[in-house]
């Protein structure tokens, strides 16, 4: 799981530099046009541009929904490559019908916008990863139906700790809570394991859940 954020990391920044590189050369257009640049191009080229957007944006959905399926920032990243592809097909497509129409600027002017569109994307794309690196905690909403779903135990008086982290596309969890005194080893066992089974049960992305039983009556020192 650590090696495809890894992964992911490389990708969102080959997918910036992608965008960057496009934003340069539209610019460069803008500002240093020649008259090669501004030749009227035929109809070839605007078909090719069109079959390059839909080849390009119907590979993008489907790495997209295969990426949400297994949870992989890695092949979501290498789904949003694709949409870079059909986002500078477009670029070209509305330059070469500016040129068509008399508009040739509108050429580069695609290009910065869909370069800016590709950073941004890549900057999501990097910010889920390193959250995944560093551990961090899931969500509030994932946090709060966990509280929920815990607290509706069998034997479970109430939550002392509930701690999350992100591993990749997994999550582990951590949960102590507080059970009555006399209950036997087995009955705090089983309040354990009903815990343990209903989050991994009920959230597919969590690896392993630890859970601990402690006594009301215990005081706990921070």
């Amino acid at each position: 799981e650590r090696l495809e954020c890894v992964a992911a990391i490389i990708l969102a920044i080959v997918l910036a530099l992608t965008g960057i590189g496009i934003g340069y050369a539209g610019l460069e257009k803008i500002f240093h046009a020649s008259a090669e640049d501004l030749k009227i191009p035929g109809s070839l080229a605007l078909i090719a541009a069109v079959i390059s957007i839909i080849v390009k944006e119907g590979m993008f959905w489907y790495t997209k929904k295969a990426a949400a399926k297994i949870n992989s920032s890695a092949l979501m990243a290498d789904a949003w490559h694709h949409r870079s592809d059909a986002l500078s097909s477009i670029g070209s497509f509305i330059g070469i019908l500016g040129a068509r129409m008399g508009y040739p600027a509108l050429d580069p002017l695609a290009s910065v916008v869909i370069c800016l569109m590709i950073v941004y994307a890549s900057y999501e794309i990097f910010k889920d990863a390193i959250d995944k690196m560093v551990d961090r905690s899931c969500d509030e909403a994932t946090i709060n139906t966990m509280t929920v779903l815990i607290s509706a135990q069998k034997g479970v008086d109430h939550i002392d700790v509930l701690q999350t982290r992100k591993f990749g596309c997994r999550i582990y969890v951590d949960v102590e809570v507080s059970a009555d005194d006399d209950l036997t080893l087995l009955e705090a066992h089983t309040i354990a394991e009903n815990i343990h089974k209903a989050i991994e049960s009920n959230f597919s992305e969590v690896k392993h859940c630890m859970v601990h039983v402690n006594p009301c009556s215990e005081v706990h020192h921070d």
